[in-house]
C-alpha cells in the first residue's frame, strides 16, 4: 500500500491563487460553438440562441477566464466577418479546419455569451494572416469608447458601451509549420513587438500573451521562446505555453505521471524567461500563459477527427476530436491542475481546452441533452475552492514505476489556504493502479478543528478504469464521499482508493 506524508507550513506560501488559472477555451472547431454553447432552435435555448442547458454547467464546472475565438482558427480568421447584422456575414472557408464557418456567432455574441456566462474575455488576434493594422483595428472597435471608426461601427452594430477586454493573445502556435502563416522566431518576435506596440497605443491598459512554443517536443523549444521574448519583453506581459497528453499503447502509469512532464516543462520556461529578462537588464516581471492544456487522444492521422489530415466533405460544425473521458482521464487532469497551482507564482492564466465537445469537460448534442464528462470534475472542485494562497507543500511519497519517467511520486497533491474562511483545501491523486494509499497530513501552526468536506473520483465498484460518462449514462463517474478521512494526533489521515483524485477541505486554525 503506497504510503505519503504530506506537510504543509502555515509560514511557507507561493503565491496567492490567480483566480485565472481556472481558464477555459472556446474555438471556432468543431461543435463548441455552434451546438456546443450556440444552437437557435434548440428546446433550451434563450431568444440569442445561448444553449442553457450548457450554460448552467459552465456555471458549475467555474471557469474565470475564456479565450476566444482560437486557436489554429484564429490564423485565418477576419474578426469583421464576425460583426454586424447576422445576415450580410460572410461564409467562409475554414482552412484550419478542413470547414466552412458561417460567422453567425462572433465577437458581439461571444462578449454576450461571456457576461451571462461571469467569465473574463481572452480575445486572440490572427498574425498568421494579418498583422498590425488589424490587431490594433481591434482594439479600437472592442475597447474605445466613441468618436472613432472602428468604436463608432461597434455602436453601430449595437454595443454602445466599450467591451472593455483586458487580455489579449497575440496570435496562436506560430511556431508550429500546420499554422496557418507560420513564421519564424525572428520573424514572429519582430511582428508581435509591431503590433503589441500599437495595440498598446490604442489601449495601454491591456495585458498581452506572446506566443510560446507549441509543445515541449518542438524542435525550437526554448531557442523560440528565448528569440521571440529578446523581441517583445518590454511589450509583453506573458508567453504561452501548450500541451497536450495521451495515454499510448496501454501504458497507464506512465500516463499517470505525465504531470512529471508539465512540471518539467513550465520550469524550463521560467528558465528561458529569466534568462532573457537579466540578459536584458529588464526590471519587470513576464510569467506564463498556459493557454491551452488537456488530455486528447490523437489517435492518427487517417482517422476522421484529425481534421486537416484527411480528405472529405466540407462541412458546418462537423464532429472534431470529440473524446470520451475515463476515470484514469479525469486523474490525470486532476494532477496537471496540481501542476499549474503549485506554480502559480508564474502560471497566471491556464486555458482547459476546451469547453464543449471538443476534448471537452462538457458534452451535448444537437437538439439533445448536454452532460459533464469524467474531467469536468476535478476542475469544478479546484475552481471552487482553491482560494487564498498557494501552500508550498513538503511531499515523501513511496514510488511507482513508469517506462517513461522512472520512479515516481505515488501520490501527487497541491494544497491551498483560505484564511478569511478559515479553510485549507487539500487536492490529492493516488496514482496507483492497483493500491489503495494512505496520506499522513501534517500541519505545522495550524490547527485541524474538523473535515468540512472530503470527495473523491474512483473507479466505482464494478466498473473499470475505462468508465465514462456518455449521452445514456451521464452519472457512471461522479464524486463520491471519501470514506476514510479523519483527524487523529493533530494529524488528517486519509485513504485514498487505488486510481483516485480526491479533495479534502479542513477547518483550521491559524497558530
Amino acid at each position: 500500500m503506497p504510503y505519503a506524508t504530506i506537510t504543509i507550513d502555515r509560514d511557507f506560501t507561493v503565491a496567492d491563487v490567480p483566480r485565472r488559472l481556472f481558464g477555459s477555451f472556446v474555438e471556432h472547431m468543431g461543435r463548441c460553438v455552434y451546438t456546443g454553447i450556440y444552437e437557435p432552435g434548440h428546446p433550451r435555448a434563450d431568444e440569442r440562441g445561448f444553449r442553457q442547458d450548457v450554460m448552467e454547467l459552465v456555471k458549475e464546472m467555474g471557469p474565470t477566464v475564456i479565450r476566444y475565438p482560437g486557436g489554429n482558427f484564429v490564423s485565418g480568421y477576419r474578426w469583421e466577418d464576425g460583426v454586424g447584422p447576422q445576415e450580410d456575414r460572410p461564409v467562409r472557408i475554414d482552412g484550419a479546419w478542413h470547414s466552412i464557418e458561417t460567422n453567425a456567432f462572433g465577437l458581439h455574441e461571444f462578449v454576450d455569451w461571456a457576461r451571462e456566462a461571469e467569465v473574463e474575455i481572452m480575445e486572440a488576434i490572427n498574425l498568421g494572416t494579418r498583422g498590425v493594422e488589424a490587431a490594433r483595428s481591434l482594439v479600437e472597435y472592442a475597447n474605445h469608447p466613441g468618436g472613432t471608426y472602428w468604436s463608432d461601427l461597434r455602436r453601430k452594430n449595437g454595443a454602445e458601451d466599450p467591451f472593455d477586454i483586458k487580455l489579449w493573445c497575440l496570435g496562436n502556435e506560430l511556431d508550429g509549420p500546420w499554422q496557418i502563416g507560420h513564421k519564424t522566431a525572428a520573424e514572429y518576435g519582430r511582428l508581435a513587438q509591431e503590433s503589441a506596440k500599437a495595440m498598446k497605443l490604442v489601449d495601454p491598459t491591456i495585458e498581452l500573451v506572446a506566443v510560446g512554443s507549441s509543445n515541449r517536443q518542438m524542435p525550437t523549444f526554448g531557442s523560440w521562446e528565448h528569440t521571440v521574448l529578446t523581441h517583445t519583453y518590454e511589450e509583453v506581459d506573458y508567453v504561452s505555453m501548450h500541451a497536450y497528453y495521451q495515454e499510448h499503447d496501454g501504458d497507464a502509469a506512465s500516463f499517470l505521471a505525465e504531470g512529471v512532464d508539465m512540471d518539467a516543462f513550465i520550469d524550463g520556461v521560467i528558465s528561458t524567461i529569466d534568462a532573457v529578462k537579466a540578459a536584458g537588464k529588464h526590471t519587470k516581471q513576464v510569467n506564463i500563459s498556459f493557454d491551452e492544456w488537456n488530455v486528447w487522444y490523437q489517435r492518427g492521422l487517417e482517422t476522421e477527427d484529425q481534421p486537416h489530415q484527411v480528405a472529405r466533405d466540407w462541412k458546418t460544425h462537423p464532429r472534431l476530436i470529440e473524446d470520451t473521458y475515463s476515470v484514469t482521464d479525469a486523474v490525470v487532469v486532476g494532477t496537471l491542475l496540481h501542476s499549474l497551482l503549485r506554480h502559480g507564482d508564474r502560471v497566471r492564466i491556464a486555458n482547459q481546452a476546451q469547453l464543449v465537445n471538443v476534448i471537452a469537460p462538457i458534452r451535448s448534442e444537437e437538439g439533445g441533452p448536454a452532460w459533464r464528462q469524467a474531467s469536468f470534475w476535478p476542475f469544478a472542485r479546484m475552481a471552487a475552492l482553491a482560494r487564498g494562497q498557494i501552500m508550498q507543500l513538503s511531499l515523501v511519497s513511496d514510488q511507482v514505476s513508469t517506462k517513461k519517467f522512472g520512479e515516481v511520486d505515488a501520490v501527487d497533491a497541491a494544497a491551498t489556504w483560505d484564511e478569511e474562511r478559515g479553510k485549507l483545501a487539500l487536492f490529492v491523486a493516488n496514482r496507483s493502479l492497483e493500491e489503495d494509499g494512505e496520506v499522513s497530513l501534517k500541519l505545522p501552526g495550524f490547527t485541524a478543528r474538523s473535515i468540512a468536506s472530503a470527495e473523491v473520483l474512483c473507479v466505482p465498484e464494478g466498473g473499470d478504469r475505462h468508465l465514462a460518462n456518455v449521452e445514456d449514462n451521464q452519472d457512471a463517474v461522479t464524486l463520491v464521499p471519501l470514506q476514510e478521512v479523519g483527524i487523529q494526533d493533530g494529524r488528517v489521515q486519509l485513504k485514498l482508493p487505488a486510481l483516485s483524485w480526491a479533495v479534502v477541505e479542513i477547518d483550521v486554525e491559524s497558530a
